[in-house]
C-alpha cells in the first residue's frame, strides 16, 4: 500500500470557500476527511471568506435528520441550525468530490455532551457516582443502537462515489479527562487515581461486572481507595473490569462497523483507537478483536516526542496500516513537526492524518505540504503496510 496523506475539515470550512480545493492540491494532500456527525465546538476559520468562527454549540449530525430514523428512541440527534441548509455534509462532500478531491467520513459517536445532559443514566459515572455528561457508555444497549443508528444515517445516501472511507471516532468508552469546557482538572490526579476515575460504573456496567462474578459495591470500593491513594487496582480485579469494559467496546464498534459496511460497501473504515488497552476518549483502548473488523487504525500522536512512534510500532504489530494521526496547531512547535513525522514513518506509519485544514492560519499552509513531502519521502518502517 502506497502512503496516504489527508487533512481533517468540518463541513463550514468547505462550504462558501472556493479556494479550499486548491489549498488541499496545493498541499499535495490525497483525501480530506470530513466531519459527517461531530460534538459540540467553537472553531476558528481563519482561511475562509465569509466568516472567522463558527459556534457549533452541540453535538450534531450534518446530514438530514430523518424523525422515522429516530422515532421512539430517547437518544436521538440534531442538525446543525448554525448552518444553512439540512445536509451540509452532503454538500460539503459533492463540492470535494466536484474538484477531484475524494473525501472520508469523519463519525464521533460516544461523545455527546447534549444528550449524556438529557440523560444521566447513560452516561458514564464513576466510582463517586459522578456522571460524565460527554461521555455515552457503551455498555448500555441504547447507547450501542444510537452509535449504530448514527453511523447508517450519517453515511446514508452520501454522493456516489464522493466517499471512499470512514473514520470512527470515540467507538468506544470516554473517562475522566475531556479536553474542553474550560478544563480545570490537569494535573489534579495521579495516573492510577486518573485511570479508576476512567473506570465506569454506571448500572449497565455493573450488570456486566456481576455477570463476570464480581460484586459491584466491592469494585466501586476497591476504585474510590485507588483515587485516593492513587494505588492501582489489583491486577486480578483489574483484568476482569478490563474485560467487561472491552466486551462492551466491542459490542457497540461491530455495530457501527456493520452499519458503515452496509451503507458504504468497500468504503476504507478507519478506527480511532490507542496500543493501551486502558485509554479512554476520542481514541479508546484497542480491545483483542478489534484491528481484525477494521482495515486501519487511527493513532493519536499530537505530541512531538519519541512516545508518539512508540504507539505507532504497538499499533502496526496488530498488522493493520496504521494512520498517524498528528496536529499542526499550538502547542505543537511547527519547527519539530517534520522530524516527529519522520520518526512516525520510520515506526510504521503507512498513513498520516494532519489535523485540522480549516483551523490552520494562512501563515501556516505551507506546512501542509512540507508534512506531506517528509512522509513520502521517509523509508517506511518494518511494520508499515506497503
Amino acid at each position: 500500500m502506497t502512503s496516504t496523506v489527508s487533512a481533517h475539515a468540518y463541513p463550514w470550512d468547505v462550504l462558501g470557500d472556493p479556494a479550499l480545493a486548491d489549498r488541499v492540491r496545493t498541499a499535495g494532500l490525497d483525501a480530506v476527511t470530513l466531519a459527517v456527525s461531530y460534538h459540540s465546538t467553537r472553531a476558528a476559520t481563519p482561511q475562509h471568506p465569509r466568516h472567522r468562527f463558527v459556534d457549533a454549540r452541540h453535538a450534531a449530525l450534518y446530514r438530514p435528520v430523518r424523525p422515522r430514523a429516530w422515532q421512539g428512541r430517547r437518544l436521538a440527534p440534531l442538525g446543525a441550525d448554525w448552518m444553512a441548509g439540512p445536509d451540509p455534509a452532503g454538500a460539503a462532500a459533492a463540492a470535494l468530490a466536484g474538484a477531484g478531491i475524494p473525501v472520508n467520513a469523519w463519525v464521533v459517536l460516544a461523545h455527546n455532551s447534549r444528550l449524556g445532559r438529557l440523560h444521566p443514566d447513560l452516561a458514564v459515572t464513576n466510582c463517586f457516582g459522578e456522571p460524565y455528561p460527554y461521555a455515552l457508555c457503551p455498555a448500555r444497549p441504547e447507547v450501542r443502537e444510537h452509535c449504530a443508528t448514527l453511523t447508517a444515517e450519517a453515511l446514508r445516501a452520501l454522493p456516489t462515489g464522493a466517499v471512499r472511507g470512514v473514520s470512527l471516532e470515540s467507538a468506544g468508552q470516554l473517562g475522566a479527562a475531556h479536553p474542553g469546557c474550560h478544563e480545570k482538572t490537569d494535573g489534579a490526579y495521579g495516573p492510577a487515581a486518573l485511570r479508576a476515575l476512567s473506570v465506569c460504573c454506571c448500572e449497565g456496567c455493573r450488570r456486566g461486572w456481576r455477570a463476570a462474578g464480581l460484586d459491584p459495591a466491592d469494585v466501586t470500593g476497591r476504585l474510590r481507595r485507588s483515587v485516593d491513594t492513587d494505588r492501582p487496582l489489583p491486577e486480578e480485579l483489574a483484568a476482569a473490569v478490563l474485560t467487561v469494559r472491552q466486551e462492551a467496546a466491542d459490542r457497540l464498534r461491530r455495530a457501527a462497523v456493520t452499519a458503515a459496511r452496509a451503507a458504504l460497501p468497500g468504503a476504507d473504515i478507519t478506527l480511532h483507537a490507542h496500543p493501551d488497552p486502558w485509554a479512554t476518549g476520542p481514541s479508546p483502548g484497542l480491545t483483542p478483536g478489534a484491528p481484525a473488523e477494521v482495515d486501519a487504525l487511527l493513532v493519536p500522536c499530537w505530541p512531538t516526542g519519541p512516545d508518539s512512534a512508540e504507539l505507532v510500532r504497538r499499533a502496526a504489530a496488530h498488522g493493520r496500516p496504521v494512520d498517524a494521526y498528528v496536529t499542526l496547531l499550538p502547542p505543537a512547535d511547527p519547527a519539530l513537526l517534520p522530524g516527529h513525522v519522520r520518526r512516525l514513518r520510520a515506526a510504521g506509519a503507512s498513513r498520516l492524518s494532519l489535523y485540522h485544514l480549516g483551523l490552520l492560519p494562512a501563515r501556516q499552509q505551507p506546512l501542509l505540504a512540507a508534512l506531506a513531502e517528509e512522509f513520502r519521502t521517509t523509508d517506511p518502517g518494518p511494520g508499515a503496510s506497503r
